[in-house]
């Protein structure tokens, strides 16, 4: 499975450099985008019930639907940022709330699901922001969990899209029931929401953008 995750950024650097038609062209991407969203983002709330986007997430670093700075684009595969995670914040978390789960998620990729570029869980329920640069190793607070992101690592993974369009990059908080999920460190994006389904009492997303 590592394998797996570390070839999906070298197909889309090899994508990127490519002068023969690639995946990244806009009907490729439409596909991606609609398989990526057809996959449940709001996973099911602690009643059994979709869970009501009652968290708002924002950022000093931008702002809904804006561009991300390149201070946290990705440093490698052709893209020349500083990789830091961008500070985030929350509020209107419900009562009940024992933990913090963070998914950054890029619908848009040429990969049929999209690409995970950070996966954070078991964050302290008392949490109401992270600073910048909390996607480095070993930065969260103790007793938080990281995920496996598509980059094949457990630290935050920046942007870094293929020549084309601009991708969408959804910075996802979701508070939860419980005070820990019960995934191993180094768990894929996919077991992360799995385990995530029945223990949502509120989500929210900030959007930003990158393209290059």
């Amino acid at each position: 499975m590592k394998r797996l995750s570390l070839l999906a950024p070298l197909a889309l650097a090899a994508c990127a450099h490519s002068t023969a038609p690639c995946t990244s062209d806009t009907t490729a991407r439409s596909a991606a985008a609609a398989t990526a969203d057809s996959v449940a983002y709001v996973p099911t709330g602690a009643s059994g019930s979709p869970a009501p986007a009652t968290l708002r997430v924002t950022s000093e670093a931008f702002a809904e639907g804006t561009t991300i700075p390149m201070r946290s684009v990705f440093g490698a595969f052709g893209c020349t940022g500083e990789n830091r995670s961008p500070a985030i914040q929350w509020s209107g978390t419900p009562e009940g709330t024992r933990s913090f789960a963070v998914i950054v998620h890029d619908p848009d990729a040429p990969t049929g699901t999209g690409f995970y570029h950070w996966v954070a869980y078991d964050l302290p329920g008392d949490a109401r922001s992270l600073p910048d640069n909390a996607g480095a190793e070993g930065s969260l607070p103790a007793g938080a969990h990281v995920g496996r992101t598509d980059y094949g690592t457990g630290a935050y993974g920046g942007p870094c899209p293929p020549p084309g369009p601009a991708h969408r990059y959804r910075f996802s908080v979701y508070a939860l029931d419980t005070p820990a999920l019960g995934a191993p460190g180094g768990s894929s994006a996919a077991l992360v929401r799995f385990m995530l389904r029945g223990h949502v009492l509120a989500h929210g997303t900030l959007t930003g953008t990158y393209g290059r």
